[in-house]
């Protein structure tokens, strides 16, 4: 699977690479950057096709898990480019890179071809500005079984690397819709959603509503909250308990929060079951 090995920090490839860490080059050229065994794994298992994936050996954690991946990625055609441990450390935009980077295409996914079920639980991100934030809730939905994540006037790019980073890679695992709010608000009321909305100011507690049904958790801005276009169409206001001096939560925290007290009422209800853990390998560690 080696190819020619890139020495030289001048190379066209590993300056793209370095490029798209900006918005602006990921937009014009419809790329992003997957970093990391756990997250590169994830995407791989969620059938993400990568274009080409960056290695280096010299920074390997294991040198048993990270192989795999490489060669996972030659399966599906993927450019190979093996790397020096100071060209990698350029690309990487990790404090201690493992080796392992993928380049590959934008997530797609539009509203006219979301599928979801019966009794759906939806996020909706209105104007996340922290990509680490965004990040977070990704990797709570996805702990929730969230069957989808609706980005609504977006200010961070779901494709930020720090988002895929901060998502542990669950960005691949649960399915992602960028849309503008009118749009998704009407996505939802067409479909017999609830929407639900988080404000200090409503009368009943988070755990006093019925979230068994189909339900669309929308969340805000970490400074304002939801707009009023998204506080107007909620059919339900609830606020989570605040009993120190805190008046609010970090929006990732009180998504969390939101999320598993649905996960709570819909095992109650018998509409999922929580599986039995699995023994741990060791093998989605890598956390750094």
């Amino acid at each position: 699977m080696n190819g020619n090995l890139i020495t030289s920090l001048s190379n066209p490839k590993v300056k793209h690479v370095v490029k798209l860490r900006q918005r602006s080059h990921r937009d014009e050229s419809g790329e992003m950057l997957v970093e990391g065994y756990r997250e590169c794994k994830r995407a791989l298992d969620n059938g993400y096709k990568p274009s080409a994936i960056f290695y280096c050996e010299d920074l390997y954690l294991k040198h048993i898990n990270e192989p795999t991946i490489v060669r996972r990625c030659a399966e599906q055609g993927a450019e190979l480019y093996p790397c020096s441990q100071a060209v990698f450390e350029k690309m990487a935009y990790r404090e201690r890179p493992d080796g392992l980077l993928i380049v590959g295409p934008h997530l797609t996914l539009t509203l006219d071809r979301l599928e979801l079920p019966e009794h759906a639980l939806v996020v909706v991100a209105e104007s996340i500005e922290k990509p680490g934030n965004l990040g977070t809730i990704l990797r709570s939905a996805d702990a929730a079984g969230v069957h989808a994540v609706i980005v609504c006037d977006k200010c961070t790019d779901i494709h930020n690397p720090n988002v895929v980073r901060a998502s542990t890679g669950t960005l691949f695992s649960v399915p992602v819709v960028e849309a503008e709010s009118e749009a998704a608000i009407r996505f939802l009321q067409e479909r017999h959603f609830k929407i639900l909305a988080a404000t200090p100011h409503a009368e009943s507690l988070h755990s006093e509503v019925d979230l068994t049904g189909n339900i669309a958790l929308a969340v805000g801005t970490e400074q304002y909250g939801l707009t009023e276009k998204w506080m107007n169409a909620a059919d339900l206001r609830v606020r989570i308990p605040m009993l120190g001096l805190a008046d609010s939560l970090n929006v990732s925290a009180a998504t969390t929060i939101l999320l598993f007290e649905a996960v709570r009422q819909r095992i109650a209800a018998g509409l999922v079951s929580v599986p039995a853990p699995e023994a741990w390998h060791g093998e989605e560690t890598f956390d750094h």
